[in-house]
């Protein structure tokens, strides 16, 4: 994405802090502390910082940033509306060494920016998997090769260890996936991990042996 873009809200700081406040506060500045609308009055002196509100119902101050994902953050906010509009915008998605290029930050700003805007963006898991008799779909593989065994050796103590669970007959399956270190599991650890995700998943209602099979025979 070779783009640049030149909205003000973009490269100015204080255009990127009205632009969010018209979004937030469509109405006037509203108290992330109380909720109070009436009584909030902007403070404009030389050792306020730009932006910076006083409620008179709870007597606190606050900015526009507070009770989101950009409060306590270093990161001049125009820099994090353009982060947000890239992530939001990029069809295939973008990397985060690809935001410190584009951004002019280093690349563990542009980490914490992106995993930040990724967590926001969580809807949630959507409830327990095999809710209400739902059927759910359990599954096992070794992946990789992560050693220094030939490619293409047999075996799979070299190899990671996935196990899986999807929701079958639900429009947008939802699945979990549990991966383990490859020198120090056994199949029973398989189990025993395939056993607590669908404990979490409220599938069984208990986690002990007896309602699991016993160790696959590894091939």
């Amino acid at each position: 994405m070779s783009a640049v873009h030149t909205e003000a809200r973009y490269t100015n700081e204080e255009a990127a802090r009205k632009h969010l406040e018209s979004i937030r506060w469509p109405d006037g500045p509203v108290c992330p502390h109380c909720g109070g609308i009436e009584r909030n009055s902007k403070l404009n002196g030389e050792s306020h910082r730009v932006g910076l509100y006083f409620c008179g119902d709870c007597r606190q101050q606050f900015t526009v940033t507070v009770g989101t994902l950009f409060e306590d953050s270093k990161v001049p906010l125009h820099k994090w509306l353009y982060a947000t509009h890239l992530m939001c915008a990029s069809k295939k998605g973008i990397s985060s060494k690809q935001l410190e290029r584009v951004l002019g930050v280093s690349y563990k700003t542009a980490w914490f920016m992106s995993h930040r805007l990724r967590e926001a963006m969580n809807s949630g898991s959507g409830g327990p998997l095999g809710g209400n008799g739902t059927p759910v779909e359990v599954d096992e593989t070794y992946w990789g090769n992560v050693g220094k065994q030939a490619p293409g050796a047999r075996g799979w103590a070299h190899k990671m260890k996935v196990v899986s669970l999807i929701r079958s007959n639900q429009a947008l399956p939802y699945s979990s996936a549990v991966s383990m270190a490859p020198s120090t599991v056994s199949a029973n650890s398989i189990c025993s991990a395939m056993r607590r995700s669908l404990t979490f998943a409220g599938i069984i209602a208990s986690s002990s042996a007896s309602t699991m099979p016993s160790a696959p025979t590894l091939r």
